[in-house]
């Protein structure tokens, strides 16, 4: 095709469909200014940033932010404890909206199904400030768990203060609030597969568990390996806001991730330059994870995300 005939064919693709892309408009506009303009932050990273002296005016000091943070004495820490929660949210978090998700497709009174689905992805939508409250109100000395413990002639637990218990919390507050909205996923691709393969399947005398196992999750596999793809994404990133409000320095052994660290490098001890590497690093990680993970799930069965 020849340049002239390409640029007549865009033109009279975007007049026939002008108002497909009015709508698209603003959301092209929000994308651009806050997600590809801040990328011209990137450059701190090399840079003694000097809020004064902005981008254009600080020093370059190329990788010797980079240098400081292999050469931190809590790089390892911050490490270990990023993906370790991150590994034991794959391992206990991610099967259970896929598991949710098939018991909610073999419930058959739609009445009961559409309570507990709204039960399941209710928490997603309370605040993280919201959730944070409710843990320390009920994990505090005088909530209810140690109220059941003292009923029951144990002593209290400092749950809040003590290392050992944070990613247990963590965790389990994280599954908690979004197992039932991740469900939803599943639920949209359990929905497109063909009934008639049910109705065979019965007429061949298959139960329940065996259309499961040769139906339902076959067909769910193509999306269990995308979620699992852009799960991988973040394996060097734990959402900071919880463990911000959670965590103290009695607990920094477990509970201190990158992005904590970051928020107390960058914004209270305002070392702009080296939060912007620690953050650069997070993000280069996860891409090289998302761009291998891809490139080996093509190889193994063709399913991938580009």
């Amino acid at each position: 095709m020849k340049k002239g005939d390409r640029k007549r064919r865009i033109l009279k693709e975007i007049k026939t469909n002008k108002f497909l892309y009015l709508m698209f408009l603003p959301v092209l506009i929000w994308y651009i200014i806050f997600a590809y303009v801040p990328m011209g932050g990137i450059a701190i990273a090399f840079q003694k940033y000097s809020v004064v002296k902005g981008i254009f005016g600080s020093k370059w000091v190329g990788l010797k932010n980079f240098q400081t943070l292999f050469a931190d004495p809590y790089f390892f820490r911050l490490l270990k404890n990023t993906l370790l929660i991150n590994i034991y949210g794959i391992i206990f978090g991610f099967p259970l909206p896929i598991i949710l998700a098939i018991a909610f497709n073999e419930v058959k009174n739609k009445h009961f199904k559409k309570i507990t689905q709204t039960i399941s992805y209710l928490p997603y939508f309370i605040s993280v400030v919201v959730v944070a409250s409710m843990l320390i109100q009920f994990l505090s000395t005088e909530g209810v768990v140690n109220g059941v413990l003292q009923a029951l002639g144990k002593e209290p637990i400092f749950f809040l203060q003590e290392s050992k218990y944070f990613r247990f919390i963590y965790l389990a507050s994280d599954i908690w609030q979004g197992v039932g909205f991740s469900a939803i996923i599943y639920l949209a691709a359990l929905s497109g597969i063909p009934q008639e393969q049910y109705e065979a399947a019965t007429v061949d005398g298959a139960n329940k568990f065996q259309k499961m196992l040769y139906i339902t999750i076959p067909c769910l596999i193509p999306t269990i390996v995308m979620m699992f793809i852009i799960r991988l994404g973040s394996v060097i990133a734990v959402g900071h806001e919880k463990i911000i409000l959670l965590y103290n320095p009695l607990t920094y052994e477990t509970a201190d991730v990158f992005n904590s660290y970051v928020y107390r490098v960058g914004l209270q001890d305002m070392k702009y330059s080296y939060a912007q590497a620690v953050s650069l690093f997070q993000n280069v990680v996860g891409f090289i994870m998302v761009f291998a993970a891809n490139k080996i799930t093509r190889k193994l069965d063709g399913t991938t995300l580009w």
